[in-house]
């Protein structure tokens, strides 16, 4: 019986199955549950703080100080609820761990004056489909340039990447820029990734033909995708990346057993967003155009 179809793409997936698919069997397919790390809930609480600085705030009241007391109310909530429990730490671990969180927001304000940004939208996601392929991507922050142009915003709380490895790092850049055309109807001047724990910022231009390669990338992956999926054939690949897999109980490579059937993950209807504006779409925003 062939594994049933995952029932999008995202970036994050496009990258897990580049890395290992029987990795990416495990996560979108399978559905297995992965356990929490503290630095992508460090990163969540940052985004949380960020999001509330744009729109609770107007131009000009956007300060360091106002992003600190949201920090306060935010780190409260996070360490009284199941996220912060589900990671095990005790309680000598909050201050380290507030701590950290801090210093990637103070760092934001080093990379760019939020007072300056005219935004649209945060948290925003998009989706759209190519054929029999659903794409969809939850974008930080979409912005306004001086130019009424769309810039595409997205926080990294984790390292930048070195020279070598860049460009592939840069692959989900133009997904976004993607979706952002597809959707919106409007190519967006460009792309800006903001490495928070560096910090600096990493920008670049989509253009069509940046775009249109990475159509046929990541088609040729769902194309993938559909025939490990047919012929139940997910192979794992053992390399650096495994040391920080959560799933190698269950990994051959690793000399796990592999779960005995697939769940059929619950699909979900094709969302749309109109041209004119996104203010249906999931997260904050407000009129486009």
């Amino acid at each position: 019986m062939a594994f049933p179809l995952p029932t999008s793409l995202t970036p994050s997936k496009v990258a897990s199955f580049k890395d290992c698919a029987l990795a990416f069997r495990f996560s979108a397919i399978d559905r297995l549950p992965e356990p929490p790390s503290a630095p992508a809930l460090k990163g969540t609480l940052v985004h949380r703080v960020l999001e509330r600085l744009f729109w609770e705030l107007e131009p000009g009241d956007r300060s360091l100080d106002a992003a600190l007391d949201r920090l306060d109310e935010e780190a409260t909530a996070f360490f009284a609820g199941d996220e912060w429990t589900a990671l095990g730490s005790d309680d000598a671990a909050r201050a380290p761990f507030r701590a950290e969180a801090e210093k990637l927001v103070r760092n934001y304000f080093t990379i760019e004056d939020p007072n300056r940004v005219r935004v649209v939208g945060t948290e925003l996601m998009l989706e759209t489909r190519v054929g029999s392929m659903r794409l969809r991507g939850i974008i930080d922050r979409l912005d306004l340039d001086e130019n009424g142009d769309l810039v595409v915003v997205d926080y990294k709380t984790g390292r930048a990447p070195g020279e070598n490895f860049e460009s592939g790092k840069l692959g989900g850049v133009h997904f976004y820029a993607y979706l952002c055309e597809a959707v919106l109807g409007r190519r967006p001047a460009r792309v800006e990734l903001l490495y928070l724990r560096e910090p600096i910022s990493i920008s670049t231009t989509p253009s069509p033909q940046s775009i249109r390669g990475m159509q046929v990338r990541t088609t040729a992956i769902w194309s993938a995708v559909e025939r490990a999926c047919e012929r139940e054939d997910f192979r794992p690949n053992p390399g650096k990346l495994c040391s920080w897999c959560s799933f190698q109980a269950f990994c051959p490579a690793k000399g796990g057993s592999l779960p005995e059937a697939a769940t059929p993950p619950a699909t979900s209807p094709l969302a749309t967003v109109p041209p004119p504006s996104v203010g249906d779409a999931p997260g904050r925003t407000t009129t486009l155009f």
